[in-house]
């Protein structure tokens, strides 16, 4: 089929690429798109399955070098961005990743959160409070954005005069991992990259003079000064960690920090700001939302996640041939994974295209699955159900004050602001 529906570069494609999935799925289940040279797998049954294919991977190198892959390495000019990505669990498979998931998962258990229910209730409430109060405003500058970073920084234990530093940082980084980001913002993400690299060994140094209470950089220093256990069934079915335990390495605890704030509010702002939107052009169904908050939010949240996905493709390599539709994808193939058409396949759910804030039937893929699932999806919830909470509860009139203008980013895909007022 001819690719030419799927676009991600240009405007009005981001704007809806909605109708583009619908071509792709109506094509089949596989797509060879030439400019990236990867295949793209555009239904829901097809990318959940492929997303707990062991023969997939996020990263080849545990297995094979660049040359081995067919895959030519990154210019040494990038060395500080992929240092720091690929030191994180994310783009790890097992058993490394197997080994920093357990450590890190123990600050994002229900128990875990659930004891952080207060502090996000209290931080969320603040941020409405106080936009309320200015009569509205950027609503992604002034709520979405502000809550997660600082439920984040809480967790690491950054401080509070540093926490303006973490969204520019971060930012810059997750602007390469869109399909083909150019030099100029390959520049930004090394220099983020190399700060916040700085920042955070500096950080580590200070805790390891005086560690923190709870915080997870002191936790993760323990770690690092403690032996690791031997391997254990993971999430999702995860393979154990081996028999060789290993000590977790100061770049891994750098790398793991800077994957929880990136992955720990990217989703969150997008699905707040993406979800308001889909509200505001929705006014029934915001009406029964306003009529019932606490009755309709959790199927609420899900549904939002699900008609305009933050994440929009999920990256994974081939590593072994494997036949799949019918195709032949060789050892060094690339696959991506459409979650954004994935979450709209007619074939999962009934009429998809529509926003249903009572939906219960609804197994979206935002969060992913397989051993990639994301560790944060019980936080991310509470940060949502806070924040939604909030807005529908202390600014009942809220509206569009300007028809707002979506980022330049498709993998990640988000508004640039969304102005509203009482």
């Amino acid at each position: 089929m001819d690719p030419t529906p799927f676009r991600p570069a240009e405007r009005d494609f981001i704007a809806n690429p909605y109708p583009a999935y619908a071509e792709l799925r109506a094509g089949g289940r596989i797509h060879h798109y030439p400019p990236t040279g990867q295949w793209l797998i555009p239904h829901h049954a097809d990318v959940r399955t492929l997303l707990r294919d062991r023969r997939l991977g996020r990263t080849y190198q545990h297995r094979f070098t660049h040359a081995e892959f067919g895959r030519t390495p990154p210019p040494p000019a990038h060395e500080p961005f992929h240092t720091l990505n690929d030191g994180g669990m994310l783009d790890l498979e097992p058993p490394d990743h197997t080994r920093i998931r357990r450590l890190v998962s123990q600050a994002f258990n229900p128990r875990t959160v659930e004891r952080l229910a207060p502090t996000v209730r209290r931080l969320a409430a603040r941020l409405v409070d106080d936009f309320r109060a200015a009569g509205g405003g950027d609503l992604v500058a002034e709520v979405a954005e502000p809550l997660p970073v600082a439920v984040i920084a809480e967790i690491l234990g950054i401080p509070d005069a540093d926490r303006h530093l973490l969204r520019p940082w971060s930012a810059a980084i997750c602007g390469m991992y869109e399909l083909d980001p150019g030099e100029e913002t390959a520049a930004r993400a090394v220099r983020a990259s190399v700060e916040f690299t700085a920042y955070l060994r500096e950080l580590i140094a200070e805790r390891r003079k005086k560690p923190g209470r709870d915080d997870l950089i002191s936790a993760l220093i323990a770690a690092h000064d403690e032996e690791g256990e031997e391997g254990e069934e993971g999430e999702e079915g995860e393979e154990g960690g081996g028999t060789s335990p290993r000590r977790l390495t100061e770049q891994e605890m750098i790398s793991t920090c800077v994957l929880l704030l990136n992955a720990g509010h990217e989703a969150t702002v997008n699905t707040t700001a993406n979800g308001w939107y889909a509200l505001l052009r929705n006014p029934a169904q915001l009406a029964a939302l306003r009529a019932a908050p606490e009755a309709l939010l959790p199927t609420a949240i899900e549904e939002l996640m699900r008609y305009d996905t933050p994440l929009q493709l999920f990256e994974r390599w081939v590593l072994e041939d494997i036949e799949f539709a019918g195709q032949t994808l060789p050892r060094g193939s690339e696959v991506a994974l459409l979650f954004g058409s994935a979450n709209r396949d007619p074939a999962r759910f009934a009429d998809p295209d529509a926003l249903d804030l009572t939906r219960a039937d609804n197994p979206h893929i935002s969060f992913g699955a397989g051993i990639h699932y994301c560790l944060g999806a019980p936080l991310a919830r509470l940060e949502l159900h806070a924040s939604f909470g909030e807005l529908l509860g202390k600014m009942p009139g809220l509206r569009l004050a300007a028809e707002p203008e979506w980022g330049p980013g498709f993998v990640i895909r988000g508004l640039k602001e969304l102005r509203v007022e009482c």
